[in-house]
């Protein structure tokens, strides 16, 4: 079996490097970037000055501007980093179809496996792409390669101050054993903590225990742990947006934290047309959303709604959303972000009609989202929006 060559490529914090290339007066300044009218607000990003004096992303502000006193507040502009991400996907999808992108965050995943005898070596392709995204965009990229998605995002973390790193194909072990836990992607603080607990504080430490001891206070997580501490990663990069294992997900920060139904909702709507919209693109059905929500005091809760058989309709999807959305919303507390989640995909069944029996107004919405993708595909995805919502009531 080939071995894979995955790149990613980071622009380290991304909001700040694009509110710097709109106001160029900005370099050099400490900044974090929260919405400050909101109540207990949250570090959505900051510079490296600001990140030097202590402020991370997702202390509150108050905290933050402790830290770093001489820093300037920026409201997040949502709108503003999602134009910038979707230019940088441009300069990135000529070299690979097999590109996965964050929301916003300045992360891409590209597999170019293969590709070395269009654009040469994978090296030269991650060396290429930063040089055409410093000139064409002002963005400075940092990348990594190694033979999987997990390995390179690590590599990333450690290609300041040169840019790049690369982890060769049999070096995964080898190059995670000496760093700390915490950079090992997916683990929580909880489990970094209770790893502690037992004198575990390198990746190399954890990559000793076995499976059957890490099933003892890890049950089925202590396979994930087993794996990525050896650098063992199958996930697929997966194109068309965030996450991989066959899932789609969409992401919206507030530049106000929201506390009204009918922003929420407002916005599930809109996140649910995306998604709705990917699946039919790449003839897929979703059996499983899930909504997950940030409150302004950093909490987060998840909760999900099935559908049996899967769908692809966006009115069956907002129903689900908005069913997760009602268990979700348990807390009196406003909300900084919300991430829509569609799992559990299946193939969309061709011969689905012919055995379905459908009712008349299950034939009107495929019309209507049949003629809204032909005008998205014409003038854009902004051009029209699905704008009936429901109630939700919290309990």
């Amino acid at each position: 079996m080939q071995d894979r060559s995955i790149i990613h490529l980071n622009v380290t914090d991304f909001a700040v490097a694009v509110e710097r290339l709109q106001d160029s007066s900005l370099k050099r300044i400490p900044l974090i970037v929260a919405p400050e009218q909101a109540a207990r607000a949250l570090v959505y990003d900051m510079s490296e000055e600001a990140y030097g004096d202590g402020v991370r992303k997702g202390m509150r502000l108050d905290l933050a501007r402790r830290y770093c006193r001489r820093a300037r507040i920026l409201i997040p502009r949502p709108g503003l980093y999602r134009k910038a991400m979707t230019a940088l996907v441009a300069q990135a999808i000529h070299y690979t179809p097999l590109l996965e992108q964050g929301e916003e965050d300045g992360h891409l995943f590209m597999d170019v496996t293969g590709t070395h005898r269009l654009f040469g070596p994978a090296p030269d392709i991650a060396w290429r792409l930063r040089k055409q995204v410093l000139k064409k965009l002002g963005l400075d990229p940092v990348w990594s390669l190694a033979s999987n998605k997990l390995v390179s995002k690590v590599a990333s973390r450690m290609a300041r101050p040169l840019g790049e790193y690369i982890v060769g194909s049999g070096e995964e072990a080898e190059f995670l054993a000496p760093l700390p836990l915490s950079l090992l992607p997916g683990l929580s603080s909880q489990e970094v903590g209770l790893l502690r607990d037992f004198n575990l504080e390198r990746i190399g430490q954890l990559a000793q225990l076995s499976r059957e001891q890490l099933a003892v206070p890890f049950r089925r997580r202590g396979e994930y742990l087993y794996d990525a501490s050896r650098g063992h990663d199958r996930t697929p990069v997966m194109p068309g947006g965030t996450g991989g294992g066959g899932q789609f997900c969409r992401e919206h920060h507030f530049e106000g934290d929201a506390a009204e139904d009918s922003e929420l909702q407002g916005v599930l709507t809109s996140l649910v047309h995306e998604i709705g919209r990917q699946l039919r693109q790449e003839g897929k059905v979703g059996q499983r959303v899930g909504v997950r929500l940030t409150y302004s005091d950093g909490r987060d809760s998840v909760r999900q709604a099935t559908q049996a058989g899967g769908t692809d309709n966006d009115f069956l999807l907002r129903q689900l959303a908005l069913t997760a959305l009602s268990r979700a919303w348990q807390r009196r507390v406003r909300i900084r972000s919300c991430v829509l989640i569609c799992d559990r995909l299946l193939p969309r069944s061709r011969q689905q009609t012919l055995f379905v029996l459908r009712s008349c107004r299950e034939v009107q919405q495929e019309k209507i989202l049949t003629a809204m993708d032909a005008v998205h595909a014409r003038f854009g995805s902004g051009s029209i929006r699905l704008g009936q919502l429901f109630e939700v009531k919290r309990r």
